[in-house]
């Protein structure tokens, strides 16, 4: 497998130099300063990936190629915003970068409602707090319809939190749910988040199948024509929130999605950590399940609380058995090898990680700290050694 790290780029207070002591031969980075919609140059690739190979590196994973609010919503004429796409992804392949995660999450990333929850021997970890989330909803947010959301018990507590939370302690829930957006994304205040939840009224989960389907007709045959292969993030919380449907949840979701267009273009991020937060997935066997359709692999671990809340817990300490996951990982490698395959290495990464020693202090993105992702980077490392021996 291709250790790998994630890089935020300019944005990053994390050096490549400092990644290069971690051990780490590939960078998963992305063009983060481009909005989205708009064409990716190739000079603005040669000159990101010539730092990353000056430094050791190379760009393994391309995390993300970020698709347009209005495509997800299939709002208005998209042919522009899908020829910018497809004009990044030639240039992309032009400098010999071929794989691409991304998702298709409506509006938010990965959601949060805790960056520093404390856990035990020290250091914190990311949380989502299912009481936090409906008081946000329903209180905060107001948002038509949320209280159909919740159980009856988590509205009450929700109402509790929200009555004893200080302004302070609400500015810091929405600041950690809006935390989850990429390099310089714009964040949401609450009638913010309000008004661009307006044009997603009436998008149903069949309706955001048909126009991820219609992304992938249109995208798919290109990365085939490019050599390059395209994998899906799963959504992070696997759960609809903000009355907004996730598609990307558990096995029949990805059964689906890999049938929609059926090419080994059309593939998988298996990331560990957000379909491990669905109590419906079984982990090792969805991962062999899809072994050929996997291209990248996200490795993190969660402990899942029965009211949906969950946080994330040490690599190898949570629910998952991430031993009997990796040992699929390498079971498709050993096939795809045997197959001649010259790509058979699956890269992967030490995704998110808590905040330990004097990560607390370097102000890092949430969820990516130095010492933190290296303990479970080691951890992995072991892990995989293991298994390879």
């Amino acid at each position: 497998m291709l250790d790998s790290w994630r890089w935020y780029g300019d944005f990053d207070k994390i050096s490549l130099s400092d990644i290069a002591q971690t051990g780490a031969q590939g960078i998963v980075t992305a063009l983060h300063e481009i909005p989205y919609g708009e064409v990716w140059p190739q000079a603005a690739i040669a000159k990101h990936k010539r730092a990353i190979e000056d430094a050791g590196f190379v760009w393994s994973v391309v995390e993300s190629l970020p698709i347009h609010e209005r495509i997800k919503r299939g709002a208005g004429d998209l042919t522009p915003l899908f020829d910018n796409y497809r004009a990044s992804m030639r240039n992309l392949a032009a400098e010999g970068v071929y794989t691409v995660c991304y998702n298709f999450m409506p509006l938010l990333d990965w959601t949060r409602t805790d960056l520093s929850e404390p856990v035990a021997g020290g250091g914190t970890c990311l949380r989502f707090s299912q009481q936090k989330m409906a008081a946000f909803e329903v209180h905060m947010l107001q948002r038509d319809g949320a209280e159909a959301d919740y159980s009856p018990a988590i509205l009450q507590q929700a109402e509790d939190w929200f009555k004893q939370s200080t302004p302070q302690d609400r500015d810091v829930l929405l600041r950690s749910i809006m935390a989850g957006l990429p390099g310089a994304f714009e964040r949401f205040d609450v009638e913010g988040l309000r008004q661009a939840l307006i044009p997603y009224h009436g998008i149903d989960r069949a309706t955001l199948r048909a126009n991820y389907k219609r992304f992938l007709e249109e995208i798919i045959p290109t990365a085939e024509a490019l050599g390059m292969r395209f994998c899906v993030h799963p959504d992070d919380p696997p759960r609809d929130i903000l009355g907004l449907p996730r598609i990307v949840s558990d096995a029949e979701d990805i059964a689906w999605i890999l049938a929609a267009v059926d090419s080994p273009a059309n593939g998988l991020t298996f990331c560990a950590g957000s379909l491990g937060a669905n109590w419906a997935n079984d982990l090792p066997k969805m991962a062999g399940q899809f072994a050929e359709r996997i291209h990248f692999a996200h490795l993190r671990n969660v402990r899942k609380d029965q009211d949906g809340s969950f946080e994330e817990a040490a690599h190898l300490a949570g629910d998952t058995d991430m031993v009997a996951l990796v040992h699929e990982l390498l079971q498709e490698e050993t096939r795809r090898r045997g197959a001649g395959r010259a790509d058979y290495s699956i890269p992967f990464r030490p995704d998110h990680g808590h905040e330990l020693l004097s990560d607390k202090t370097a102000g890092t993105h949430p969820g990516y700290p130095l010492i933190g992702r290296m303990r479970g980077q080691a951890e992995l490392r072991g892990v995989i050694q293991a298994l390879s021996h």
